[in-house]
């Protein structure tokens, strides 16, 4: 697995913001190790099916992982596919998603490893009550 070069230069803010959100987000390495090198269904992250490939520590539903999915496109790190009829289910990791996931090391669990003040961080600005 390659993790291409950085291409596109992002703000110091933006890195952080994009970061905390993933580190905040429910999801383990494995998921972003598939998004890496391919997309993702939202029915195969959510529920058991999600718990029991790795990609949560825990069984999540469908829509509390589709809200965590929502966050990281608003912040940049992953993106929804695109195909000929429209929007999918599918999700990837975006460029800057690619460049953060290239700096975590391979045991890194990535989910849960958030303090508490980078949480309430992350959750107030999910709410837009910080801009």
């Amino acid at each position: 697995m390659l993790v291409p070069q950085a291409s596109i230069t992002y703000s110091p803010s933006t890195y952080r913001r994009a970061e905390r959100a993933m580190r905040c987000a429910p999801f383990c390495h494995p998921l972003y190790t598939v998004m890496l090198d391919g997309s993702v269904d939202l029915a195969e992250i959510g529920d058991r099916a999600g718990s029991s490939r790795g990609y949560t520590l825990r069984p999540i539903s469908e829509r509390a992982v589709e809200d965590d999915l929502m966050w990281l496109i608003q912040v940049g790190a992953i993106r929804r596919e695109v195909d000929g009829q429209g929007i999918t289910s599918r999700y990837r990791l975006a460029p800057i998603g690619r460049q953060l996931f290239g700096r975590w090391d391979k045991g890194d669990r990535i989910a849960g490893t958030a303090s508490w003040l980078a949480r309430l961080w992350n959750q107030l600005l999910r709410w837009r009550i910080l801009r």
